[in-house]
């Protein structure tokens, strides 16, 4: 399967993707993962202020295939929620880099993006899931 890798982007096992900019970040899902969504009908995102911490889930997306948490990468607390996605949760399908991010986030220990996979190693990481 053909998908889009950012190259601005870290990401995380689950398919999430991170963008860090100075103490704040973007979150979303990866191209890959919309692919395996197909049409996204529904996001779920947490509330301004709420605190996660790596690897807790912080949204649930919704497809006409399944439901499916959203995992936080790194530890924060979120600034802000990407309010377009209510009305338009197809977003994720056309933007998964763009206008489909989910949340941005305070980032708690900048440390922790060490964990995440390279665009490069997260290439690799879904060509060996497809096996």
């Amino acid at each position: 399967m053909a998908f889009e890798v950012n190259s601005d982007c870290r990401y995380a096992e689950n398919h999430e993707w991170i963008q860090v900019t100075g103490d704040t970040a973007t979150v979303g899902i990866s191209d890959y993962a919309q692919q395996e969504l197909t049409d996204v009908v529904f996001v779920e995102l947490p509330e301004i202020g709420d605190t996660f911490a790596q690897g807790e889930p912080f949204a649930v997306v919704e497809s006409v295939k399944a439901a499916s948490d959203v995992y936080l990468p790194i530890s924060g607390e979120i600034i802000e929620v990407n309010d377009a996605l209510e009305d338009a949760p197809e977003l994720v399908n056309d933007e998964p880099y763009g206008d489909g991010w989910f949340i941005r986030i305070k980032v708690a220990d900048p440390d922790e993006m060490d964990d995440l996979m390279s665009p490069d190693e997260y290439r690799e990481f879904v060509a060996e899931q497809e096996g």
